[in-house]
């Protein structure tokens, strides 16, 4: 995309898990796209710090909110702090996310409720603070919520993390159903194994994967690559701006494998 591209123009955007991987790739094509407002929320403040100053040298008011989406409190912080800011919010990307391991035996209560209320309960929040302010506003709005494929089932070892995309699937339809009048769309995508800086670090905290597991992994894989943070960006880009039209409570997989295809 150039810098003529002005698709999200008037978007003024909260992004979870914005400081790196597929929330700061969306910040990133959203500021490509002419978004001018950004808001993004994560744990680190230097990574937060770094981030915005890249956003700001290419013309983008953004500022970091050091959350943890876990929490209700942060949540209602964010979606705060944020209005404070720009006095408006029209989208929301909920791509903060933890991928913990954990199979149906070996799942504890504490991994189970930290999984659910970092995938579940804080996307929640967060949607329930921008659609409030949308809906008293009386303007449209765009969310788009980052799933798995793992929310078809998932592996035996992502048990309470498929379960958590299951949830928030289910969540993203009954949103999209309950403000569609109200202009306020809510759409997902699942995307399947991706390349990120947390990937890495879940291979080699899980799964004691060797230096070159990335060239490995993408020389298995159908189309030789996993899937790319810019390229899934520009996807949740066209379904936050007034291009992607009424599309709502669409489930959109981001892969190579298909869902439901057994062998070859």
């Amino acid at each position: 995309m150039n810098g003529m591209d002005s698709r999200n123009a008037q978007t003024r955007a909260i992004v979870t898990g914005g400081a790196q991987g597929i929330g700061f790739a969306v910040a990133e094509a959203l500021a490509d796209e002419g978004c001018k407002a950004l808001a993004l929320v994560g744990r680190s403040q230097g990574k937060g710090d770094k981030a915005v100053a890249a956003l700001r040298d290419r013309g983008v008011d953004a500022i970091f909110i050091s959350a943890d989406v876990a929490k209700v409190a942060d949540c209602q912080r964010v979606v705060g702090t944020a209005l404070g800011r720009f006095g408006t919010i029209n989208a929301l990307v909920n791509a903060a996310a933890t991928s913990a391991r954990g199979s149906l035996i070996d799942t504890t209560e504490d991994l189970f409720d930290q999984i659910f209320a970092t995938n579940v309960r804080g996307p929640f929040f967060l949607m329930q603070g921008v659609v409030r302010h949308l809906l008293e506003a009386k303007t449209p709005g765009s969310i788009v919520n980052v799933l798995s494929m793992s929310a078809h089932a998932g592996q035996s070892f992502l048990t309470p993390y498929s379960t958590s995309k299951g949830a928030l699937m289910t969540l993203t339809k009954n949103v999209a159903s309950a403000y569609r009048a109200n202009r306020i769309r809510c759409n997902a995508v699942l995307p399947g194994w991706m390349d990120t800086e947390g990937e890495a670090l879940v291979q080699a905290k899980f799964h004691n994967a060797p230096a070159d597991w990335l060239e490995k992994a993408e020389a298995a894989q159908p189309m030789g690559q996993l899937v790319k943070p810019a390229q899934l960006a520009r996807l949740i880009t066209y379904m936050l701006s007034p291009h992607s039209g009424v599309m709502t409570g669409s489930l959109v997989d981001y892969d190579q494998n298909i869902a439901g295809v057994v062998g070859e």
